[in-house]
């Protein structure tokens, strides 16, 4: 998956808003105003990665098994929950879109019973 395909996929996501809150490089996307994926546009090392929010047993899974699942430092002191997953490497397309799907259904799951209500009714 390139960096325009990963940009398609999570506005695809349902309710999905895509803003620059921290700086013009990096894109992140929101469902219900809570944040579920964000990566940078021009990325340091070279390699673009998307960080994502994950079960933290599931994190340690994923880092285990996959060379381009790494925790994500960009993201501070809640590392077990958010993974950067690294687009040219040994994590298929199919399970980097399992992967999105997933953060945002952890960012809903974290919601209040109120707010999955009005997540639900989104069309």
């Amino acid at each position: 998956m390139n960096i325009e395909e990963l940009r398609d996929y999570c506005l695809s996501i349902k309710g999905s808003v895509e803003c620059v809150p921290f700086d013009e490089n990096t894109l992140v996307y929101k469902v219900m105003d809570k944040m579920f994926a964000y990566f940078s546009l021009n990325p340091k090392d070279g390699d673009f990665w998307v960080s994502l929010k994950c079960d933290p047993e599931k994190s340690i899974e994923l880092r285990e098994r996959y060379q381009g699942i790494r925790y994500a430092y960009h993201a501070g002191k809640t590392v077990l929950s958010w993974n950067a997953v690294y687009l040219e490497s040994d994590v298929p397309n199919s399970l980097l879109k399992e992967l999105i799907v997933h953060s945002r259904d952890e960012v809903i799951r974290n919601l209040s019973r109120k707010k999955q209500s009005e997540y639900d009714q989104i069309p």
